[in-house]
């Protein structure tokens, strides 16, 4: 396994989920081009030294939080995979107070255009979750309250938490990605941000690669 890197990254907000800025990216704020050209925006590169590693997944630029990267192709592949799944936790500060119609409209799922996502799981938080401020800070309307949910979806698609907030009338503010868990066998391995402040990264401990290693391929090890 020692050919194999795996890697958690907390990903700050404006950072884009690749390692350049060589392709236009329409997940998140886009600032003129001029200032593209004289302020190329930050990408993964910026933050990690290791050579040939690559995403599992992605988080959108203007979203934040945990990032899973590898050089293992095998197991980026089967992870993404909706065939083999893995579920994924979000803290969503979001515009609003919603009430338990709305939370249980979420938890059944709603519609997206023309799909209609998955059952999840959702709750408010009692408070403000203990989160480092974002740079920049979140532009809310005084006269309008805030809350917190936590959000845990076994699908990823594009820009699914915003707009599934946005459907049931509560638009997301801020939105980090605190946990991703892989629960093909028992116990799941639930890897988060513990320890790690934006722009941070660390390897997978051992255990934490065996148990990767065994989610994804079984008694199939490659």
């Amino acid at each position: 396994m020692a050919r194999y890197r795996y890697l958690l990254f907390h990903k700050p907000y404006n950072v884009l989920c690749q390692f350049s800025d060589g392709t236009a990216d329409d997940r998140g704020p886009s600032p003129s081009p001029d200032s593209d050209q004289q302020n190329p925006r930050p990408t993964l590169q910026d933050y990690i030294p290791v050579k040939s590693v690559y995403p599992v997944g992605r988080l959108d630029r203007d979203s934040e939080g945990l990032l899973l990267l590898t050089n293992h192709g095998q197991v980026q592949h089967r992870i993404i995979h909706p065939r083999f799944g893995h579920s994924r936790t979000y803290w969503v500060q979001v515009e609003g107070i919603p009430d338990a119609a709305a939370l249980a409209q979420l938890q059944r799922g709603v519609t997206i255009k023309d799909y209609r996502t998955k059952p999840a799981q959702v709750h408010r938080l009692d408070r403000e979750p203990d989160l480092p401020p974002r740079t920049p800070p979140i532009r809310f309307r005084k006269a309008i309250p805030t809350c917190w949910l936590a959000l845990t979806l076994q699908e990823g698609r594009n820009r699914q938490v915003r707009r599934m907030t946005a459907a049931v009338g509560f638009p997301t503010l801020r939105l980090v990605r605190v946990a991703l868990e892989l629960h093909s066998l028992r116990p799941p391995l639930r890897l988060t941000l513990e320890g790690l402040q934006p722009g941070q990264w660390r390897d997978l401990t051992v255990s934490e690669q065996q148990r990767l290693v065994s989610q994804v391929f079984g008694s199939h090890r490659p």
